[in-house]
C-alpha cells in the first residue's frame, strides 16, 4: 500500500492550493481518509476526515468553511481543497486512511503518506 501526497506549495495569504493523495495497493472506496498537519516542534492535529460508509465528513474548527475533503474513488485520489489561506495553515500536510469508521487518531490510521508542505507567505 502506497500513499503519495503532491501538491503543497507556497501560496499566499488568502489564496487556494489543493494537494492530492494518490492511493495505490487499495480500493479507497472502502477507507476513511484523513488530512493530518504538523509544524515542526507542534502536535500534529486532524484538519478533515471522510468516513467512507456514509461519506460523512469533520472539520476541525478552524479550516471550517475554507477546506474540503474530497475523493474519487474511480481513480483512487483524495484531495483537500484549500482556500481563503491563512499564515497558521502553514504545515507538512499527511494524507491517511483507515479500514474502520472515522480518523480518531494519526497513530490509529491504516496507512500514512509522506506528507506535502504547505507554506503560506506573503
Amino acid at each position: 500500500v502506497q500513499l503519495v501526497e503532491s501538491g503543497g506549495d507556497l501560496a499566499q495569504p488568502g489564496g487556494s492550493l489543493t494537494p492530492s493523495c494518490a492511493a495505490s495497493g487499495l480500493s479507497l472506496e472502502l477507507f476513511s481518509i484523513g488530512w493530518f498537519r504538523q509544524v515542526p516542534g507542534k502536535e500534529r492535529e486532524i484538519v478533515a476526515c471522510q468516513a467512507a460508509s456514509d461519506s460523512s465528513t469533520y472539520y476541525t474548527n478552524s479550516v471550517k468553511g475554507r477546506f474540503t475533503i474530497a475523493r474519487d474513488n474511480a481513480r483512487n485520489m483524495a484531495y483537500l481543497h484549500m482556500k481563503n489561506l491563512k499564515f497558521e495553515d502553514t504545515a507538512i500536510y499527511t494524507c491517511t486512511v483507515r479500514s474502520a469508521y472515522g480518523c480518531p487518531s494519526y497513530d490509529r490510521m491504516d496507512y500514512r503518506g509522506k506528507g506535502t508542505p504547505v507554506t503560506v507567505s506573503s
